[in-house]
């Protein structure tokens, strides 16, 4: 019997919203033999398959292209692959030219709300915008299913367009195990801090958490905060507005001497007062889950899906209120007995989600799609 033939474009799999399609490429090896896969890679990905059904393919083609040249080559790319399913997993990464049949991940809408212009002038970005607003209808309209992380997500993509509301999965995405190894302290250690983990997008409001820090220092005199994530644009431009309102020692950019080793991030992760999730909005919230498995206390903005992931195992603030965001932190790092509580319901939240799970929801509507069920 000749094997279906099922396309994953993996291309976001290095990134930091790259974590589903990792996982699902790890998982799928171990429970699916009965298909032959192709994987999607960036030019820049060396991820290799231990199974023989999987097929590794680096591609040139950037993710959301409007370059009419390369629309056309990708198509021509994917329907010479001959593919039975293909699964985009970045929605709207699919060329608007391709009509076999497809998925697609649906992350979140956040780009539709806030501004992530980088460095393009604002009339550049509101066209690019308005080409991404059609790439995303078109591969609404076109998919055969759309998969989402949370259940807000999924309101929200049918409320956008409501065509998508018969062909909508939630598939949960999960936390990582604890990280391997023994926890290595950075070079200078800070004694009392509280931390975040993650990029510095517009949407992760980062401003009025250092804002709130400013507060807590007050009452805390000793306290630190620790921004872990990839020093950037937006990084780069926090750390401008970090230095006006507060001493450059109070606050730490640990990525901007170069990567964090996982051992390092592993003893920020065990060390700290609090995790603060600050965020106006997330498709999911993966980094507060990996803060939960870690054993540190989330302090999380009650927006969008953060509470439907984080459930009771988070002490939750306005975002958008500094006073009341400092004053959810204060709380946690100075009640014993509250951020023991946090610990041990975050273990428990944890729980909740799989990864293997998830990769088995994915399966069936692999199967579903293809008339095998």
């Amino acid at each position: 019997m000749v094997k279906k033939h099922i396309v994953i474009d993996a291309r976001i799999r290095p990134a930091s919203t790259g974590r589903p399609v990792a996982r699902l490429l790890e998982h799928l090896q171990d429970i699916d033999d009965d298909h032959r896969y192709t994987i999607l890679l960036s030019k820049n990905d060396d991820w290799k398959p231990r199974n023989k059904n999987f097929t590794a393919v680096k591609i040139r083609f950037p993710l959301f292209s409007f370059n009419p040249i390369n629309q056309v080559l990708f198509t021509i790319m994917l329907y010479r692959l001959k593919a039975d399913l293909t699964y985009f997993m970045l929605t709207p990464s699919q060329p608007i030219f391709y009509f076999k049949r497809y998925m697609t991940m649906t992350h979140d809408l956040q780009m539709l709300q806030f501004n992530r212009r980088g460095r393009l002038p604002g009339w550049l970005h509101a066209i690019r915008m308005r080409g991404y607003k059609f790439l995303l209808w078109d591969a609404h309209r076109v998919a055969k299913h759309i998969t989402v992380p949370s259940q807000y997500t999924a309101d929200s993509v049918n409320k956008y367009h409501l065509f998508t509301n018969r062909k909508t999965t939630l598939t949960y995405l999960a936390s990582e195990p604890p990280l391997p190894g023994r926890a290595k302290p950075p070079e200078e250690q800070p004694k009392e801090f509280i931390m975040y983990t993650g990029s510095a997008f517009p949407h992760k409001n980062l401003d009025r958490l250092v804002s709130a820090f400013c507060i807590l220092k007050e009452q805390h005199p000793q306290l630190k905060l620790v921004f872990v994530g990839k020093y950037e644009l937006y990084m780069k431009r926090l750390e401008k507005f970090a230095n006006k309102q507060t001493r450059g020692d109070d606050i730490i950019f640990a990525n901007k001497e170069g990567f964090v080793e996982d051992e390092t991030l592993k003893w920020y992760l065990q060390n700290a007062r609090a995790y603060v999730f600050p965020s106006l909005f997330e498709g999911f919230g993966l980094t507060g889950l990996e803060a939960m498995v870690h054993g540190c206390p989330v302090v999380s903005s009650d927006l969008t899906t953060l509470p439907e992931v984080h459930g009771d195992a988070a002490h939750y603030f306005d975002p958008y209120d500094i006073q009341d965001m400092a004053a959810k932190i204060d709380e946690v790092i100075s009640n014993e007995t509250l951020r023991k509580k946090l610990i041990e319901k975050g273990y428990e939240n944890t729980k909740r989600f799989s990864w293997r799970r998830y990769t088995q929801q994915n399966l069936a509507l692999f199967k579903e799609l293809l008339n095998e069920n």
